[in-house]
């Protein structure tokens, strides 16, 4: 139990105050022996048992009525929330919600979404509460704003559902920096997630800073997570994984490959009815679909010579989730690839230039262009969509370039040379050349996303088959995509605003690795890092919701066709247009199927944080707490009222004499 005034709780003592008076009482009489009433005592012995326990309950009675009271007037709690409030009203509440596209999930029955039911909960319980000052931090923007009312969570625009995936710890950094700067005071601050950990990132080292961080503040942070873990598990879930235009003489078409995947998996055969829309013209397709995952490639959709670009959507039947039952995608006619490959070793160069040139569709025109560092001045940088890089790292000069380069969304790849020199690129450089004697296997890589991404129909990319005979070691700020034994890494990328910078610590030649002879892994990160670096030369662009490309303002976007009315388009799945430019945006792949956080690691990132937290379910509207100073007013009264019927004395019985 939890009280809203715990400070009255400090008059619990006063519950002694009917012992101590009849202490006094008794202190106020001396006996003294008289022989004659002692036949008298001896005469009433049989009935002083009941007297005493007549004044025992008395007594009693009036202790519990002053508990009662007491109770009362420091307004008790009810509900989830043990502890909720016990040290009184908090100068601050910092509410972080979370927006997410998994969020939007429901129960399937008439109850409302996860964000429809935390904010309702939120408001009921804050509303109770109490606070000086309310500030909610929502995920799509990480930014604090201070609520009038704690009622104005239920309208608020920055409340409403968004396309972007969650960052619980930026966000608790930006909770952690409004306390710092504005001396918050005793500061309460409440988490509404649905455990996501796409969105937790539980394994991530934040975590540890954000702890330490919060421990060095002198005044009281405490923490309240409001968890909605449980996931629908009949929710199907729909992706465009590739959209092509193919033109073959006077005809066209578009090929549209797609994912459906459903949670929590199940074996169970269903129909599943597929709508595509190409800016406005619909089609259906009925898939069967028996297992937890499902691929339609290259589906084909008759077009016009003439429609060279546009836009369209995928589409399924409503379900539990409605956030992911479309995807969005815009189309045009595929630009030309072209690759530098910046190397005076003419082995490394002539392999990097078999992985670039090879077209993984002849409608694809891939070319690639080999340069020796010295003559870059005569490279037309705007053609470019990859760069190769296997030379000695940029001198100030042409970092500044390839920075330029990376920042309007092309993509950049590192070699090691044969020595591996000075120099850095954002913040990383070559450290030294390995000196093992035995071939070294790659160990783990990443399989869910980037370069070495599970290929469309989930196989995984032979990584495991590589040999590594000799390895040039990295040092500086990277995220490792593949690592081999010992830890360290094969392919890494440094972090980068817009386009894409990697390092790869081995190079094709014979006697550095296997990734010549055997070439399906070198092609396939080569074509990957080329196919997004062209990008940026098409008029059409994939953007992930909360994600802005470089030079892009959200703002001056005109909406074609969305999922929502209002809002930041950047944040909304829809098709905008910018600058003659199509933009689709979709929420992340990481929203798919994502896995839900473990207690036990839900408790290890608070590990030492004052930390309460309480489930609840998508469409529960009951209050999670409630005050019961009712039920013990009632207690204190009824107290008193037993309290008088045993002081009242009892009814003297006349005795009436025969007469003689």
């Amino acid at each position: 139990m939890s009280f809203l005034q715990p400070m009255f709780l400090a008059a619990l003592p006063l519950i002694a105050l009917p012992i101590i008076i009849h202490l006094i009482n008794q202190r106020r009489y001396q006996t003294i022996r008289w022989a004659a009433m002692m036949f008298l005592l001896a005469a009433n012995k049989m009935s002083r048992g009941y007297a005493r326990l007549r004044q025992w309950l008395i007594m009693a009675f009036r202790m519990a009525a002053i508990a009662g009271l007491t109770f009362a007037v420091a307004r008790p709690l009810a509900g989830g929330w043990l502890g909720l409030s016990a040290g009184g009203r908090p100068d601050t509440t910092i509410i972080l919600l979370d927006r997410s596209p998994s969020m939007q999930e429901t129960s399937g029955g008439a109850g409302g979404s996860k964000l429809e039911t935390a904010r309702q909960q939120l408001v009921q319980t804050l509303k109770t509460v109490g606070s000086a000052r309310w500030v909610v931090i929502e995920s799509a923007t990480n930014t604090p704003h201070e609520l009038e009312s704690i009622d104005t969570l239920l309208n608020a625009p920055s409340a409403e559902p968004a396309s972007a995936s969650s960052d619980i710890p930026g966000m608790l950094q930006a909770a952690h920096d409004y306390i710092q700067a504005n001396k918050t005071g005793r500061t309460e601050v409440w988490i509404a997630s649905d455990l996501r950990e796409n969105d937790w990132n539980s394994e991530s080292g934040r975590w540890q800073t954000l702890r330490d961080a919060f421990l060095e503040f002198r005044q009281a942070v405490r923490f309240h997570l409001l968890a909605y873990p449980k996931p629908a598990p009949t929710n199907l879930e729909v992706r465009v994984t590739c959209v092509r235009r193919r033109q073959a003489g006077d005809e066209a078409e578009l090929l549209v490959s797609l994912r459906l995947e459903r949670e929590g998996g199940g074996d169970a055969k269903v129909s599943v009815p597929v709508q595509f829309e190409i800016q406005g013209a619909r089609s259906v397709v009925t898939v069967e679909m028996a297992g937890p995952h499902y691929e339609l490639k290259d589906h084909r959709i008759p077009l016009e010579k003439s429609h060279t670009h546009g836009w369209g959507k995928v589409s399924i039947p409503a379900d539990a989730n409605p956030a992911d039952n479309a995807y969005w995608f815009a189309f045009d006619k595929p630009a030309p690839r072209h690759t530098l490959i910046v190397s005076d070793d003419p082995q490394t160069a002539r392999a990097l230039e078999l992985s670039s040139t090879i077209s993984p569709d002849p409608t694809l025109t891939c070319t690639a262009e080999v340069v020796p560092p010295d003559h870059l001045d005569s490279v037309d940088w705007a053609d470019l969509g990859l760069i190769l890089w296997q030379a000695p790292l940029p001198g100030e000069r042409w970092t500044k370039e390839l920075q330029g380069f990376v920042e309007g969304g092309g993509y950049l790849m590192f070699f090691p040379t044969r020595s591996a020199g000075e120099g850095e690129f954002l913040g990383t450089h070559w450290a030294s050349w390995s000196d093992e004697k035995q071939d070294i296997p790659v160990e783990n890589w990443r399989g869910d996303q980037d370069l070495l991404a599970h290929t469309q129909s989930g196989t995984a990319l032979p990584v495991g088959q590589l040999q590594i005979h000799r390895y040039c070691k990295l040092a500086g700020e990277f995220t490792p995509l593949g690592s081999l034994r010992g830890g360290a890494p094969l392919l890494a990328r440094v972090a980068t605003n817009a386009g894409g910078v990697y390092f790869c610590t081995t190079t094709p030649a014979l006697g550095d690795s296997t990734l010549a002879s055997n070439g399906i892994v070198l092609y396939v990160l080569v074509q990957r890092a080329l196919a997004a670096g062209a990008a940026r030369r098409e008029s059409t662009r994939q953007v992930v919701a909360g994600e802005v490309p470089s030079g892009e303002k959200p703002s001056q976007w005109i909406r074609l066709a969305a999922d929502g009315t209002t809002g930041d388009p950047a944040l909304q799945s829809g098709v905008y247009q910018s600058s003659g430019r199509l933009l689709a945006v979709n929420r992340a792949a990481a929203e798919d199927s994502a896995a839900v956080v473990a207690d036990r690691k839900v408790a290890g990132v608070f590990r030492g944080l004052d930390f309460i937290r309480v489930d609840d379910q998508a469409g529960n509207f009951a209050s999670l707490i409630q005050e019961i100073w009712r039920v013990f007013l009632v207690a204190m009264m009824t107290a008193l009222v037993v309290e008088a019927a045993l002081c009242l004395p009892h009814r003297t019985r006349a005795v009436v004499r025969a007469a003689s």
